[in-house]
């Protein structure tokens, strides 16, 4: 039994197994040390000597380097959680954190999967239905259609909407399965290309369309909603700063949504929330254009990896708030209680080489120095002499400040890039600092399209 929260003493998982890798793995193993809980660690071959590896209370390898073999290993992760004793499984961000059967199958085991159960994973997965539900709550959506198979009809709805217009996956995520189309002779190519790797990746080539909104800004709205119908919205995050769809830097406040906006997004967000009757943290993404409507775009069913940016405002530890919800707390946050402090930014330090396409690189860290001083996290799992391995996401950090306005902390982040060493490896540190000191960039009015823009300008002052 653990006290201390408002409200009474609540039971609490004694033990919980942390079924992923890197950063997040060490994150959720010092919110559950914070919390009295032991830890469980599993593992691949490749990552025997891995940090989270040597900080849980017990380590199991389940397999050998490729995550086919051990970090998607459903049936390897659940026995080692059955033998250990762990009554509840965390499952981060990526990987297994959004695949509905492994959540059942958790439940089968009279396992606790901390997140929504498989039967909310799985409806909003789909985002088709995602996006009918939000519509039939009054939650604003993009113009668009449902699912379409047949490519007559397909394209007879695709001129109806008008060009620009995206071709999504319904199963999509990470950027894939979506093909962006910008005439009716491109449509052909882009619906059927979509509708394959779609396919490829996700098993289910079923597509649907949404006008192309553009210039736009990617505004998150991170939620907790408890067992009770409680739903409570911390706030905005902005990712914008994005390359072929992957975020690059996240910040909080975004500096394009007024008081008035966020108000009404928020409500928007606490009303998705409970349209689906949501449980645990989950993230309802938007985008705003420059009339400054918003529109719903998905909703993310776990932990988000810039969940950081919104702690460092708000002051509120999500990964713990999950572990509580999941363990049937109460929440004792309340909408009036949650007040945005300043201004936080997250940059995401990946091994990877910028100047030759981002390619992803790997080797031995000989030499690394982490900056420190008020209100400056970073989050990582590695350590001098750790060897980063080649089969998983180049991400190996998160540099996160916080500081009063958005000016200072756009300072203190070049100062804690600028003091960030890692060496044995290539990554992206220098790029962060260029686009902290891109005049879009300072001056808050980028878009999605900041990185396209930016590599124009580049190559048109180097021709």
């Amino acid at each position: 039994m653990v006290s201390g929260f408002k409200g009474g003493v609540f039971g609490l998982f004694s033990k919980i197994l942390i079924a992923n890798r890197g950063e997040i793995a060490v994150r959720i193993i010092r919110a559950c040390r914070e919390m009295g809980i032991s830890t469980v660690a599993i593992y691949s071959q490749a990552d025997k000597d891995a940090l989270h590896v040597t900080m849980a209370d017990e380590s199991y390898c389940i397999g050998g380097p490729q995550v086919a073999n051990s970090y998607l290993n459903m049936a390897a992760i659940l026995e080692v959680a059955v033998v250990s004793g762990a009554q509840a499984i965390h499952p981060g961000y990526g990987l297994l954190s959004e695949n509905a059967k492994f959540a059942a199958l958790c439940k089968e085991c009279n396992i606790e999967f901390i997140g929504p159960s498989a039967e909310m994973i799985e409806k909003l997965g789909d985002k088709d239905e995602a996006r009918r539900t939000m519509k039939a709550a009054g939650v604003p959506v993009t113009p668009g259609s449902d699912i379409i198979d047949d490519i007559d009809e397909a394209r007879a709805k695709a001129q109806e909407i008008g060009f620009p217009l995206l071709v999504k996956a319904r199963s999509g995520g990470g950027g894939r399965g979506i093909r962006r189309v910008d005439s009716i002779e491109e449509f052909d190519n882009a619906f059927l290309s979509a509708k394959a790797e779609a396919k490829s990746a996700f098993g289910d080539d079923a597509v649907y369309m949404e006008k192309y909104l553009f210039p736009v800004k990617h505004i998150e709205m991170q939620l907790l909603s408890d067992k009770y119908g409680n739903v409570v919205c911390l706030g905005e995050r902005e990712c914008s700063v994005q390359r072929k769809n992957q975020k690059l830097i996240e910040e909080s406040p975004s500096s394009a949504v007024t008081p008035d906006i966020r108000a009404k997004m928020m409500e928007a967000t606490v009303k998705a929330a409970k349209a689906v009757n949501y449980e645990n943290a989950g993230t309802v993404e938007f985008l705003l254009d420059k009339d400054k409507n918003f529109y719903f775009m998905e909703m993310n069913t776990r932990l988000q990896v810039e969940h950081a940016v919104t702690e460092m405002v708000v002051g509120i530890d999500i990964v713990q708030w999950q572990i509580r919800i999941a363990s049937g707390a109460k929440l004792t946050v309340t909408q009036d209680r949650v007040f945005m402090h300043g201004n936080a930014i997250e940059c995401r330090i990946n091994a990877e080489d910028a100047e030759h396409d981002f390619r992803p690189d790997c080797g031995t860290i000989d030499f690394i120095h982490v900056p420190g001083g008020p209100c400056v996290r970073f989050d990582t799992a590695i350590y001098q002499d750790y060897t980063v391995p080649p089969y998983y996401d180049s991400m190996i950090g998160k540099l996160i400040v916080q500081a009063r306005s958005r000016e200072l902390a756009i300072r203190k982040m070049k100062m804690a890039l600028s003091e960030l060493t890692i060496n044995g490896i290539k990554h992206n540190r220098d790029l962060h600092i260029d686009i902290l000191s891109d005049p879009a960039f300072v001056s808050g009015e980028y878009t999605t399209g900041f990185m396209e823009e930016r590599r124009q300008r580049m190559e048109k002052k180097n021709s």
